[in-house]
């Protein structure tokens, strides 16, 4: 086993650490989550820079990579202060790469590259149907022209309030709970009869939610993305992807707030001495940096396992699981370590653990990566008498 960085990859890391530095003083970042967005120019510099072309075949303007390099690009960029928007860029250019046609991708890919923002957001979620995707009751109907009409809502859609379009998920011709067939659809947040109510959130308002509703929207045929009736497939796709994604941020985030805990316990007194010497102080140092390093090694082998082809269903459902908590659990002790100014905000601690504590809900409940897990996990044993 080799858990060595490529020389390229310590290069990337190291210039994307730079160019944090550069971009995202900590003042900026602040001003931001007041904001609800980053500043459009920040963005662009972001794709400007070459780190957000990772992961986009050569023929659209990107730089291919595997999909370890592209996390170790997340993680880093969300270490350099927070819940940064750039992060789910990749998630969302997946959906379009993976099942767009060449046109769509072309013009998305245009788009990204010229203002350093995606064309679509994520429309996925509904009130009564999270976890529970087979829940949805947004549904399409096709008229007698062969135009397509939505009807219903999504919510927590991230960035929808300010994004030009939507990756809509619906439902073919029927709402009802035993229709499986879904579909995907390229909708402009522009279209008639739809609707934006914005939503606050208590953390990550740097990438503000919002529910979006659907009174008779009509788009084109053109407008699928990918094949017809198998929305639900490609969403169990994107998935296994999208908890990597999500547990690179917190690493970064909770590596953030590590940095900050462990250059105050350095400097800290009490007592007349060091709150270092003290042996609770280094028991939350010690449990910190396992949750760090188990997540960091579960994270890159589910991505070396994706690279490699290997089925990674149970594997993120398990990440997810595992990581969330802890890395939440690392910016809690981060803030106890702080004592009453870690309550405060002026230090980043405490936006850091609200960042991550959102995780545990986006993305897939923790609860519902039991039930994924502990079947796929019963199903490798029943088949092979061991799990790998």
């Amino acid at each position: 086993m080799d858990f060595s960085l490529t020389d390229e990859q310590v290069l990337m890391k190291q210039g994307i650490a730079e160019w944090c530095r550069t971009n995202m003083p900590e003042h900026k970042i602040q001003e931001w989550y007041a904001n609800r967005g980053i500043e459009q120019q920040v963005a662009k510099s972001w794709v400007d820079a070459g780190f957000g072309k990772l992961g986009i075949p050569e023929e659209y303007g990107g730089t291919p990579c595997d999909k370890l390099t592209l996390c170790l690009a997340i993680e880093e960029l969300c270490h350099g202060g927070g819940n940064i928007p750039m992060a789910p860029n990749a998630l969302i250019n997946f959906d379009i790469l993976e099942f767009g046609s060449p046109e769509q991708i072309r013009d998305a890919m245009d788009y990204y590259f010229e203002l350093g923002i995606p064309k679509y957001a994520l429309a996925i979620s509904e009130p009564n149907a999270g976890s529970d995707n087979q829940g949805m009751c947004t549904y399409t109907t096709r008229d007698a022209d062969g135009r397509i009409h939505i009807h219903g809502a999504k919510t927590w859609v991230t960035n929808g309030e300010w994004s030009p379009g939507l990756i809509v998920v619906a439902k073919d011709d029927d709402p009802s709970r035993e229709n499986k067939n879904m579909s995907m659809w390229l909708v402009e947040t522009s279209t008639p009869g739809i609707r934006i109510e914005k939503l606050n959130k208590i953390g990550m308002q740097i990438a503000p939610f919002c529910t979006v509703h659907f009174d008779d929207v009509v788009v084109e045929e053109s407008a699928l993305l990918g094949e017809r009736g198998k929305g639900l497939y490609n969403l169990m796709k994107n998935f296994e992807f999208e908890r990597a994604v999500l547990i690179a941020e917190l690493l970064g985030e909770a590596q953030a707030a590590m940095d900050d805990a462990a250059e105050w316990v350095n400097q800290r007194e009490a007592f007349g001495q060091g709150v270092k010497t003290f042996q609770l102080v280094q028991e939350h140092i010690t449990d910190m940096q396992i949750k760090l390093s188990n997540s960091r090694n579960f994270l890159y082998r589910t991505c070396w396992k994706m690279d490699n082809g290997l089925p990674v269903n149970n594997d993120a459902a398990m990440l997810k699981r595992y990581a969330a908590p802890a890395l939440t659990e690392v910016c809690s002790e981060a803030l106890q370590l702080y004592g009453g100014l870690g309550f405060t905000d002026q230090t980043r601690v405490s936006r850091l653990m609200l960042d991550c504590r959102g995780m545990q809900i986006g993305g897939g409940t923790i609860e519902i990566m039991v039930h994924i897990a502990g079947r796929g996990i019963l199903k490798e044993y029943a088949k092979n008498g061991f799990y790998y």
